[in-house]
């Protein structure tokens, strides 16, 4: 198994991040173009053209590349960042990821309620389960546990937007549960979301196959049999609907 939870074998493509040298697939890495200007421009989307460097979505290897001048070594010519980087980043990151979910409510494929949610799930039409990272522990840890126990192992749990964040989504004040179908909107959600739990504590791609999770204040030990994409946040916010 490699860094970050992926195995060595892959059909898609890898490149090699700017930091650690080490080749990785491109969900978990931010490519970065060389604006006319001098500066490096992250490409979110992947789209720009030009030449690009990659680089590993987490917040240290980030602020590292800035610090050491690195994309200069990268582009072999001098190249100014933003000193902030890695503060824009996530804001870039978790806009286009609510945008997504936004994108897939409208599209009738995302639904919030954590009774909409359970009964999305035991229908087996959920692919991606969402949850705020600061949500109450033991509500988002029931739905988890539905989620494992019905899912089959292929409901990816994604805790990286806080309820604020979530809610922004789904026009509302705040969401703590929501869940996307499967297909469609839920592979770039949960690419995007592997990108942006980089940067908020966590290994990019960080997959918890068969490992015991100790929460704390909990007398609940939670066994994960699918993917679980988590912030570092401990949950506090109430559940939005019983």
């Amino acid at each position: 198994m490699a860094r970050g939870g992926r195995t060595k074998d892959r059909d898609g493509p890898e490149r090699r991040c700017i930091v650690t040298g080490q080749s990785g697939a491109t969900d978990c890495l931010i490519r970065f173009v060389l604006a006319p200007d001098g500066n490096a421009v992250p490409d979110i989307a992947g789209k720009l053209p030009g030449r690009g460097a990659w680089l590993t979505s987490d917040r240290a290897l980030i602020e590292k590349a800035v610090k050491k001048r690195l994309f200069s070594r990268a582009f072999r010519q001098p190249v100014e960042t933003m000193p902030d980087l890695a503060d824009r980043l996530d804001e870039m990151l978790a806009t286009r990821l609510i945008d997504l979910i936004s994108l897939a409510r409208k599209a009738g494929q995302a639904i919030t309620g954590a009774e909409k949610v359970r009964a999305r799930i035991k229908e087996g039409a959920a692919g991606v389960l969402l949850q705020a990272s600061d949500g109450a522990m033991d509500g988002r840890a029931k739905l988890s546990a539905l989620a494992r126990a019905v899912g089959d192992g292929q409901i990816t749990e994604v805790s990286v937007l806080t309820a604020d964040e979530l809610g922004l989504a789904f026009g509302r004040e705040f969401a703590i549960h929501a869940a996307l179908d499967a297909g469609g909107f839920a592979a770039r959600v949960r690419a995007d979301a592997v990108r942006l739990s980089g940067l908020r504590g966590l290994q990019p791609g960080e997959i918890l196959n068969e490992l015991e999770i100790e929460r704390s204040g909990s007398d609940m030990d939670a066994r994960a049999s699918g993917t679980t994409i988590e912030g570092p946040v401990i949950g506090t916010r109430e559940q939005d609907d019983t």
